[in-house]
């Protein structure tokens, strides 16, 4: 019998005396053919094919079509891939934890073995995304935040105690650690894996999916991973193959230098302006070119970070001299480090100068054309150079519908610390913070950032007495440095002091502005703005009453501080007067590349041994949670944070036949670009809302109704959360901003939850209506398990973004695409249209599914829609009526 590619693929390594067992690429390539060619990234997906070929899951020919995509840089064809690990941060990994505590329940209630309902790979859980900017300015900020963020979060931090025990491979990192994103790359991230299997010990990629989009910066360290909803986290954790289609690869040549002053965030924002602009949803890009031998690993991470905003499955950068260095820098072991050279060297995954693979398509960058830039207002991909802003924000959508209904006007209020009177206007700076794991893992930005605030101090400038200031870094290892470069002191000076380890203001945490400041926006309808060196800057999400938001690098944060304003242009306006009354200018105060690179130079490996050397420990409050022993969860129904989903409650052992979809109703009728923050629940909890309501009712006070995020583990509050927020703009209700919807017949106006919820006792069905790009955005589960809950069977749009469209199959949702052409605009829909889908139980991937509208006047049109359903794997998923169902049967069975 002859032997399996995977057989004849076996080989072995010595590295420092030590063997490994590895699956030979070069080995396989005898019998499949030169594979050369393949860009990097695919070399990973074909070790991995190689390595679990069972002639079942996966087969000889779908490693043989994988290596025939080399031909043209396409295959149609649907792999099972399975990742190394998972990674989680808090807000994503709760409600993961507590779908693993229902289905522990699940599995007791149909007599099964709740043991089996654990982990297969390995699962790293970092708590970064609950601490909020509550208190900033100065030196106890960071302990008041700290301490609320223990308060507020006590019964979420119980239960993911009580999960780190009762769960197998199973590791929590505490609040006020850091970012998951830089925890993973400092620490976490191994380039290489290897663990001992049926007495070996085997090596190979390092691979992962995380249940946050900007999984992603991981490819910076030659780690092949991209975010996937908690949905989709969880059954790859539960054993269950990523199922997806061998993707295109776009290549992007990268060469020349970055001029001086010119910065990381510049050049990754004018990297996801062009990408976006090419074309990569759905796509690998993977960096090449003899730039990159001279481009930093923090800024490698810059760009791979931001893979969501240009809308590429991932951004990666094969493994070099520069991942080696890095990884010695951040602590790995020697034997580690090693292992990485030798396996990438002997796998072909090794980065050579004049390396060209072959892409299905691939642009090029001169990095020495690269121009200080930011982002905004409202979506990252928009880039504008420094000099433009002023303009950009003049055009900025809000500001020209603003200006149509009312006056904008200057407002005076009167400081409550220091009882001096200021003016507000609009373009006012209110938020200036550096925060988020783009740019917190950089040391080059956050020394310039320390550099700029320290010649700015010194020429006597302050920062504007309405800018909100904040440093929230991605590690301990930034405060380490900030401080051994002496530059902590200026950056207090300046308001930037620390405020917690984590995501803060770029997932909405930004905290609540003074009350003078809030009460001065209202009154006078102002259009502000918030400076972060963030990847996020969708509209709502940073604070409800921040309309323009701008994306920036670390320095260019402080700048706008001292600016206060964004109409300054801050290439040639003076940003302030020193103490003689003299203009300064950015340019005079910009650290040079210089001072940047001495500073760069005070970053230890020490830091990152004594950081991580006790990152499972945790503060004494941590270690002093007390919880149960037991294989299951002692439910608290009084609590208001962490609830038993409902999602198995009727489920059985065997599958029920899909049911077809008939008169479903329209809930929402919805535009381009809808983000998953549109949908899901996320940022402040509106007391007058359907989940301020349900709080209150349950004794919450509003000054502890913590953010949504907080609360993603209470089924109750995010499905009263879905569609609500404040900037979403509903169609069927010409306008009105946030999330209401007409009910029909009655034709009246209510909350989308209040509506969906008369509609579920009616027995009425519904669909979702959208246009381009629909759950772009961040990888939340939520923004498919909340329409599940509301009652959405159906979600028909122009296109969707990758995560969203896995995330709706996984919760059972239909995602279909109008045909060429075809729009809500083009028909004419208002709204008040009956939706019927039929031959339901006919589906296949890709297939065509008839759709027909009922008009008012009973005129019906049918309409052939394209099936998002993609892969068969997912169609299964679909038929269970979710991805979690699916596992629960299979453990069952």
């Amino acid at each position: 019998m002859s032997l399996t590619l995977r057989e004849h693929s076996q080989d072995t390594l010595d590295v420092r005396a030590k063997k490994y067992h590895y699956y030979s690429l070069p080995k396989a390539a005898q019998q499949l053919g030169n594979i050369d060619r393949l860009p990097k990234s695919m070399k990973v997906l074909l070790e991995n094919l190689l390595r679990w070929q069972d002639e079942d899951s996966v087969t000889a020919e779908d490693i043989q079509a994988l290596v025939g995509w080399q031909k043209d840089a396409h295959a149609d064809r649907e792999i099972a891939y399975r990742p190394a690990r998972v990674l989680m941060q808090d807000f994503t990994g709760v409600p993961a934890v507590v779908d693993l505590a229902a289905m522990r329940e699940a599995v007791k209630r149909l007599g099964g073995d709740v043991a089996k309902v654990n982990p297969l790979s390995p699962v790293d859980l970092v708590i970064d995304h609950s601490v909020t900017v509550d208190h900033f300015g100065d030196e106890d900020a960071f302990e008041e935040n700290v301490r609320l963020e223990m308060e507020r979060n006590h019964e979420r931090y119980v239960f993911l105690r009580w999960g780190q025990k009762a769960f197998n491979r199973f590791r929590v990192v505490p609040p006020g650690t850091g970012i998951c994103h830089q925890v993973n790359l400092e620490y976490l991230g191994k380039s290489v894996w290897h663990e001992t299997l049926e007495g070996k010990e085997v090596a190979y990629p390092d691979t992962l999916v995380g249940t946050d989009s900007h999984t992603t910066m991981i490819n910076a360290l030659g780690v092949l991973g991209w975010g996937v909803g908690g949905i989709e986290a969880e059954a790859a954790m539960l054993g269950q193959p990523v199922s997806m289609l061998i993707p295109d690869v776009v290549g992007f040549k990268l060469t020349g230098k970055l001029r001086p002053g010119i910065t990381a965030t510049d050049l990754v924002l004018t990297v996801t302006q062009m990408l976006r602009k090419h074309g990569v949803v759905g796509k690998f890009v993977e960096f090449y070119g003899d730039g990159l031998a001279d481009l930093p690993l923090a800024d490698r991470a810059t760009i791979a970070n931001m893979a969501p905003e240009y809308g590429a499955t991932c951004g990666f950068f094969p493994i070099d001299e520069i991942t080696l260095s890095y990884m010695t820098l951040t602590g790995r072991d020697a034997e580690q480090v090693d292992l990485v050279e030798a396996y990438a060297k002997q796998q072909g995954m090794w980065r050579n100068p004049g390396d060209e693979p072959r892409f299905t398509s691939s642009l090029a960058l001169d990095m020495a054309d690269v121009e200080s830039s930011l982002a905004g207002p409202k979506r990252p991909q928009d880039r504008v150079s420094l000099g433009d802003v002023p303009a950009a924000f003049d055009a900025s959508n809000e500001l020209e519908v603003n200006h149509a209904q009312k006056a904008h006007k200057t407002v005076t209020y009167r400081d409550s610390e220091t009882g001096d009177s200021y003016q507000l206007e609009d373009g006012a700076v209110v938020i200036s913070a550096i925060t988020s794991c783009t740019n917190t893992s950089n040391p080059s930005v956050l020394m310039a950032a320390g550099l700029l605030a320290k010649n700015a101090v010194e020429r006597g400038l302050m920062r504007k007495p309405w800018v909100k200031a904040s440093l929230a870094p991605g590690s301990k290892v930034v405060s380490d440095y900030l401080a051994v470069a002496q530059l902590t002191p200026y950056l207090d000076e300046l308001g930037f002091n620390l405020v917690g380890y984590g995501c803060t203001t770029c997932i909405g945490n930004s905290g609540p502005l003074p009350d003078e400041i809030e009460s001065a926006i209202k009154e006078g309808d102002l259009t502000v703005g918030a400076v972060l060196s963030g990847n996020r800057n969708f509209e709502g999400r940073i604070h409800p009453l921040v309309k323009t938001n701008w994306l920036a690098s670390p320095p260019l944060v402080v700048a706008y501080a001292l600016a206060g304003n964004m109409k300054l242009n801050l290439q040639n306006d003076p940003i302030g007067q020193d103490r003689q009354g003299k203009d300064v200018f950015l340019q005079d105060i910009w650290p040079s590349p210089e001072e940047i690179a001495a500073a760069v130079q005070k970053v230890t490996s020490d830091m990152f041994h004594k950081e991580y050397a006790e990152v499972f420990d945790g503060t004494p409050e941590w270690q002093q949670i007390k919880v149960s022993e037991a294989a299951t969860y002692d439910w608290d129904e009084g609590s208001t944070y962490i609830r038993l989903s409902p999602f198995f409650d009727d489920m059985g052992k065997t599958p029920e036949p899909v049911q077809d979809i008939k008169g479903a109703r329209i809930l929402a009728m919805l535009g381009d670009s809808v983000t998953t923050d549109h949908i899901s629940p996320a940022g402040s909890i509106k007391a007058e809302s359907p989940a301020g309501r349900y709080l209150l009712s349950h004794g919450v006070e509003r000054t502890d109704f913590n953010s949504y995020g907080s609360r993603r583990g209470n089924h109750e509050v995010m499905m009263r959360g879905t569609f609500a927020n404040i900037r979403i703009r509903n169609e069927m209700v010409p306008g009105v901003e946030g999330g209401y919807t007409k009910h029909f017949p009655s034709n009246e106006q209510l909350a989308i939850y209040d509506a969906a919820m008369k509609y579920q006792s009616e027995g009425v069905p519904l669909a979702v209506v959208a246009g381009k790009e629909y759950g772009s955005g961040s990888s939340r589960d939520w923004a498919a398990k909340g329409p599940r809950l509301q009652g959405v069977r159906v979600v028909i749009s122009e296109s969707f973004e990758r995560i969203h469209r896995s995330n709706l199959i996984g919760m059972g949702i239909l995602p279909l695409e109008f045909p060429a052409g075809v729009t809500r605009k083009t028909l004419g829909l208002t709204g008040e249209e009956f939706i019927d889908v039929e031959n339901l139980s006919q589906l296949k991937p890709g297939c065509t599914v008839n759709v027909t509208l009922t008009r008012v006047d009973g005129k019906k049109e049918t309409l052939e829609t394209r099936c998002r359903i993609d892969t068969g794997n997912e169609l299964t998923y679909y038929q269970n009526d979710g991805i979690l169902h699916y596992v629960i049967r299979n453990m069952l069975n």
